[in-house]
This record gives C-alpha cells, sequence and structure tokens, in this order.
C-alpha cells in the first residue's frame, strides 16, 4: 500500500489473485497509474483469493491510517460469481466492521464502455 497520511481517500483495486507472483503486476502497474493520476490518494490491491492482501485487511490498513472513505474498484473483465455474489458479500462485512468509514463499490472494470472501446481497438490493432 502506498499512503499519503494526509489523505482521507482510499482507492483499492481488487482482483482475483493467483498462486503466480508475476500475476500481479499488472495490478500493480494500475495502481502505479491511479497513484500518478490522483497522488492525494493511497491506493491499493487487494486480493480475493491467493494473494494477499484480501480485501479486508487492506481496507482495515487504510482506514487504520485515517483514510474515511474508501472507493472498491474491481478489476474483473467480466461480472460471474466472484463479482456477483462473493463481491458484494465482502463489502457488506466491511461496511458492518467498520460503520464510519464511507465505502462505495464500483461497477467491474469490463461493465465499462471505454474499456471494452479500448480492448476492441487493441484487437483490432494490426501488428
Amino acid at each position: 500500500m502506498t499512503s499519503n497520511p494526509t489523505s482521507p481517500h482510499g482507492i483499492i483495486l481488487f482482483a482475483h489473485g493467483s498462486r503466480d507472483p508475476l500475476w500481479r503486476l499488472p495490478m500493480e502497474a494500475v495502481a502505479l497509474r491511479v497513484r500518478g493520476l490522483d497522488p492525494q490518494a493511497t491506493v491499493a490491491c487487494a486480493y480475493l483469493e491467493l494473494t494477499e492482501p484480501d480485501l479486508l485487511a487492506c481496507a482495515a490498513d487504510m482506514i487504520a491510517a485515517s483514510v474515511q472513505s474508501l472507493t472498491i474498484v474491481p478489476l474483473f473483465l467480466g461480472v460471474g460469481k466472484h463479482a456477483r455474489e462473493d463481491l458484494p458479500q465482502l463489502i457488506a462485512d466491511l461496511k458492518a466492521a467498520h460503520p464510519s468509514a464511507t465505502i462505495t463499490l464500483q461497477p467491474a472494470i469490463g461493465e465499462d464502455e471505454r474499456v471494452l472501446d479500448l480492448l476492441a481497438h487493441i484487437a483490432a490493432a494490426k501488428a
């Protein structure tokens, strides 16, 4: 986690996780770019399984560091069981554990038309 001790806002990029430690590199690259776009925010990655930290631990660390509001950004292209069922339960658990924090869940990035357009442009690009 990169912490900005003066920031009351945190952004958690939430992804699936993998046993392969190299798998997380693209998520960390996104986090680095978010930090560049919003240097006032505290930005971290959290994972559903197989990779640390998990969402609850990541959020608890941010809140302990005086973050008052959290935005959770699911880095899922498809909205399957994890995004549809597991994530809402995690958010409910998070809100119950930290009732004074404002917690916002964004839609999965795969539901954003800009992401779909970018993927289409990349797929259609001639090498």
